[in-house]
């Protein structure tokens, strides 16, 4: 059930990864010069005023968290993340393989 899950959420993450790509590729047309959405500005729009929140919370547990892992994963562009967040899950989710030695798929 927990694979099941982390299957469908790796899939709609990669599924707005591609969409963000789209997005962006659609926007970079019209301005004529590449313009990357960075992750930041995915996170504002979905979730207005909680980044400002988030920021002195996590910076209040650890530092190191915050500043140099969470301001560079914000920095990043929002179709990267998603679409490394949907593989990460894809492959935690993946079937097991057997492990006896001889075994050879048909």
């Amino acid at each position: 059930m927990i694979r099941l899950a982390f299957r469908l959420a790796g899939l709609l993450l990669l599924a707005g990864g591609f969409a963000q790509l789209v997005v962006d590729g659609a926007r970079s047309l019209a301005a004529g010069a590449v313009s990357l959405a960075p992750m930041a500005a995915l996170v504002e729009a979905a979730l207005p005023g909680r980044l400002a929140v988030w920021g002195p919370k996590v910076g209040g547990v650890s530092a190191f968290l915050w500043d140099p892992v969470l301001t560079g994963v914000l920095a990043a562009p929002g179709f990267v993340v998603l679409a490394l967040a949907g593989c990460a899950l894809l492959l935690l989710a993946r079937p097991k393989r057997d492990a006896s030695p001889g075994f050879v798929p048909r």
